[in-house]
């Protein structure tokens, strides 16, 4: 499997930890990943805390499903996220960029006006491997 990252100058440079495009190139497995809120796995509860706490969550519960399908982050090629203020997308953007950074998958951030069980975050990805 090839995995290129599309980049022209005849489009914004991206601003973050995220590139304009990713061009996968005969992937055996694409793997879709339903949004991720910040609920413990182990307790079933509601991570409470500031959206660094919750985007660590729920991006911890999205590299579990990623490993229980033999991937990893890596091979995320879209990130969609829906925050419900973005005047938390600084604090969530340093998280992602944890976790993210050095692959830097095509990304989407959208504010919604709620989300499930009230929480601040939900993330839902892509990912194409061998």
């Amino acid at each position: 499997m090839k995995r290129n990252v599309i980049f022209t100058e005849n489009a914004p440079k991206p601003i973050g930890p995220y590139s304009q495009a990713i061009l996968v190139e005969n992937p055996d497995k694409l793997l879709v990943i339903s949004g991720q809120i910040p609920i413990n796995p182990e307790t079933g509860e509601i991570v409470k805390g500031d959206i660094r706490e919750q985007a660590r969550q729920a991006i911890e519960n999205l590299i579990a499903i990623l490993e229980a399908a033999g991937a990893t982050v890596d091979d995320v090629i879209k990130v969609t996220v829906y925050l419900r203020d973005m005047k938390d997308f600084e604090d969530f953007n340093k998280v992602y960029e944890e976790y993210f950074g050095h692959s830097k998958p095509a990304r989407a951030v959208i504010e919604v006006s709620d989300l499930p069980k009230g929480v601040k975050i939900e993330i839902e990805a892509i990912a194409a491997f061998e």
